[in-house]
């Protein structure tokens, strides 16, 4: 049905929800409120009665049915002929339910179709995500109709990508595990607890996985991998971070132990030996690129495979045949901050972060490679960008409201933004360049994700509104899947699919080792005197 509402003064919206409810908001449009036309499409949802009141704008209040979400509402230009979506379709945003408004645009920025028809499509894909299950950081299948409810908002990645997320690598290899003296490992986490919940931390949760895994072997010479469990990150600094003079020499320390104890290391000078190295850049081991770059990776470990959170492409900090992992982001935690399913996604684009670290890059500029900073000169007054360096209590549950999460690089390319993105079915922007993404072999990024160049942050504005609305919507769709989020997480305990038994499955991979790994009598690749002379000395 279509009907003229008009009412004198003001503005204020008050909505009867049907079930003895009242959500009551105001909109300041600006410029001469006219006659309002309001276009109701559907009429209503079971026994529900919804009635407006107090309306006056020169926009169009559109109202689009759904059997299951409460009913929300759309604003659009009073002259926009009226486009019927495709279902399901939702609106933007319970009125006065959300304290930011990115959705409201002025009279004046709608001068052509040209110009309100992208904004319109906007308006429907922020919304999409109301029909989608709330994201889980659990193990799929806890029950039959939630595995149904799943299926039917998310879209499995087609093809070898899918199956790879879902091999399980039991019987496939075997890893011995060193036994070292506590001092590299269990004895660090003792003195600082910090390092179990830090980004780094994956090393500390992959050693305790291994000890109770079924891949795991007594018999050394059976074995297919060698792992050293030792904490390179966990000898932190007052403010968190990993004092990167020690990591180096924490780690040649650990292989002149295992060299001088156990006659498997030398045989191959490594080479079937994996270490987790969740360091910024990897085993270079310094937080800032130019020096981890002239430090390189560390001599002892060019012929080990390195599992690590690094990754980028033709850079001396990443050797071939590593293996990228996701960072550490607590799941327990993250589970705890769950927002219900039906709460609609009314943050356009969402960034909590720094844009400048004044303290290590004072003149500016160095930092993220400027990246971050064009984001806050370019859209600090946007309304379409809720970002901010201020980290609210309720950082998860906005990212859960939002449609784009922004994933720039900082002093290293990766964070676990992308991890909280992923887990919570907001669209990741890389803006990275170059960047070399956790288990790529296995996860489609091209198509969950939305990849900016550090030199076109300037038009990210224009290259995320003229993104058509199905791409969203498949975005959207594959993010559901729970192997997706699954692959991305170092769950306690550990669960199928997830980001250990996508180490595994890499490791497997590999698998056999050729000859060549195997060194002849008198042969050596490894210079053991090699490196900053910093890094030699005895820890």
């Amino acid at each position: 049905m279509e009907r003229d509402v008009v009412r004198a003064g003001g503005i204020n919206m008050d909505w009867n929800d049907g079930m003895g409810r009242v959500q009551k908001g105001k909109v300041d449009m600006g410029g001469d409120y006219k006659r309002l036309r309001l276009k109701i499409i559907g009429g209503r949802v079971g026994n529900r009665n919804h009635s407006l009141s107090s309306l006056q704008s020169p926009f169009v209040l559109t109202k689009s049915i759904w059997p299951h979400p409460p009913p929300c509402f759309v604003l659009l230009p009073k002259n926009l002929p009226f486009i019927e979506l495709p279902n399901p379709i939702f609106s933007l945003i319970k009125l006065g339910s959300v304290r930011r408004r990115p959705w409201i645009v002025a009279p004046s920025a709608m001068g052509s179709k040209a110009g309100w028809l992208p904004v319109a499509l906007l308006l429907a894909a922020m919304a999409l995500s109301s029909v989608l299950p709330p994201p889980s950081v659990a193990a799929a299948g806890e029950s039959g109709e939630a595995d149904h409810a799943v299926q039917q908002h998310s879209e499995r990645i087609s093809g070898s990508a899918g199956d790879v997320l879902e091999d399980n690598p039991v019987g496939k290899l075997k890893v011995y595990i060193y036994d070292l003296p506590r001092k590299y490992n269990k004895k660090m986490v003792t003195k600082d607890p910090r390092c179990l919940n830090h980004m780094f931390a994956a090393e500390i949760f992959m050693h305790r996985f291994l000890l109770s895994s079924a891949v795991r072997t007594l018999k050394p010479k059976e074995a297919d991998w060698f792992y050293t469990p030792v904490y390179t990150t966990c000898d932190l600094t007052p403010a968190g971070l990993p004092l990167p003079f020690k990591s180096p020499r924490v780690m040649r320390s650990a292989i002149q132990y295992i060299s001088n104890k156990w006659p498997f290391w030398n045989r191959t000078d490594g080479a079937d030996h994996f270490f987790v190295v969740p360091h910024d850049f990897g085993s270079c081991f310094h937080y800032q690129e130019e020096k981890a770059i002239e430090r390189s990776i560390l001599p002892l470990l060019r012929r080990a495979t390195l599992v690590q959170t690094f990754g980028q492409e033709n850079h001396v900090c990443l050797k071939e045949g590593s293996i990228i992992i996701p960072p550490f982001a607590p799941p327990q935690k993250m589970q705890t901050h769950l927002i219900p399913p039906e709460t609609p996604r009314s943050i356009f684009v969402y960034f909590r972060g720094l844009f400048y670290d004044t303290g290590n890059d004072p003149e500016g500029g160095y930092y993220a490679r400027g990246a971050r900073a064009s984001l806050w000169e370019n859209f600090k007054n946007n309304p379409l960008f809720d970002i901010s360096t201020d980290h609210p209590a309720t950082y998860y549950e906005d990212m859960q409201r939002a449609v784009f999460c922004l994933c720039p690089l900082g002093w290293a390319p990766w964070s676990p933004r992308l991890v909280e993105a992923v887990v919570f079915g907001c669209i990741p922007v890389i803006i990275a360049d170059d960047i070399v993404l956790p288990f790529a072999d296995a996860i489609p990024w091209e198509e969950i994700g939305v990849f900016v160049e550090e030199k076109d942050v300037p038009k990210l504005d224009t290259i995320l509104t003229s993104m058509p609305i199905e791409d969203i919507l498949r975005k959207q769709r594959l993010l559901a899947n729970p192997s997706m989020k699954q692959a991305m997480l170092f769950p306690q305990p550990a669960q199928p699919r997830d980001a250990f038994h996508q180490i595994l499955n890499g490791l497997a991979r590999k698998l056999p080792h050729s000859e060549g790994v195997y060194l002849q009598p008198g042969e050596k690749h490894l210079n053991w005197t090699a490196g900053p002379v910093g890094d030699l000395k005895p820890w």
